[in-house]
Formats: C-alpha cells, structure tokens, sequence
C-alpha cells in the first residue's frame, strides 16, 4: 500500500508537526491517511481540485476514500496549511500554503489556465494603500480573469462574456 503509517517515521516536517498539534487540539486522530493527503498536498507545485488529489492518491496505491480527501482538506483550511479558492471556477481549487510564499493569479476564462505571478512593486503598493487608509492587512488574493495567449485570438466572446458573469470570487 502506498500510505504510510504516521508514526513510522524519524523526523517530521514543520507541516506535519502543525498538523498533528492542529488535529490534538480538536481531539480528532493522527491517522496514516491524512497525513498520506497532507504530503501530497505539499508534494504537489500547482494548484489541483479534491478529485484530481484522490485520483493521485489512489494511482499512487492508497486506499483512501473521497470523503476522507474532502474533510482532510478542509482540516488543512483551518489548520492554515491549505489555501481554497475557486479560482473563477464552480468548484474549489486548492494550493499548499508555503511560508513566505505569495502570489497572484491570472486565470483564462476560455481553457481555465492559471498563470501565477509576483510582483514586489504591487505587493509594496498594496502595502502602502493599507498604510495610507490605516488599514491592517491580514490576507489578499489578487485573481485577473481574462485569456492566455492561446486563448486570446480563438474564445467564443458570447460564451466569455457569459462566463464573466457568472463568476464567483
């Protein structure tokens, strides 16, 4: 089997530390499957979707249900080492939250495409603004819907503009 078992290994990651100190605090289980999703997450440098993760779990041999992928990772949401979004998208994307890693996002509308970006004259005009208006940043997320370069000259602008509509961010 391809999972595991959490207490077979020596040292620990910060993110496996955090998590089992997490999981304690809320008297739920350290179990071989949630911290088989908790290495995957942080495995993986691209955003993914809870399908696309137990498709991969389970490629990989483990035998772990969907439900326990969901509620894992919503775990990880609260414990703060999984960032949700939806990315322009019906259903939730997720990412591992690195420290001192920040990004922006551009996403295609036409083929769903996300380019990721950081720029530090925005960060520092972002920070400024907040200075300005006295306000005390704890979290942003940039998200600019539009069409990559292989989208741009070929996207149906009716289905787009409809789509536009329709986000959810």
């Amino acid at each position: 089997m391809g999972i595991h078992n959490a207490g077979s290994r020596k040292s620990h990651t910060k993110e496996e530390l955090r998590f089992e100190g997490f999981l304690r605090g809320k008297k739920l289980k350290l179990t071989g499957e949630r911290m088989a999703i908790l290495n995957a997450v942080f495995l993986r440098n691209s955003h993914f979707d809870a399908e696309a993760l137990h498709a991969s779990l389970r490629d990989k041999g483990g035998d772990i249900s969907r439900a326990t992928v969901y509620r894992t990772l919503d775990l990880l949401v609260q414990c703060g080492l999984v960032r949700k979004n939806s990315l322009g998208s019906s259903h939730a994307n997720y990412e591992a939250a690195r420290d001192n890693e920040h990004h922006d996002h551009l996403i295609c509308l036409n083929c769903n495409k996300v380019i990721e970006f950081y720029r530090p004259d925005l960060e520092t005009l972002q920070d400024e603004i907040c200075k300005q208006k006295a306000f005390k940043p704890m979290h942003h997320s940039l998200q600019i819907f539009g069409l990559c370069n292989e989208c741009k000259d070929k996207a149906d602008e009716s289905k787009i503009r409809n789509r536009v509509a329709q986000l959810h961010t």
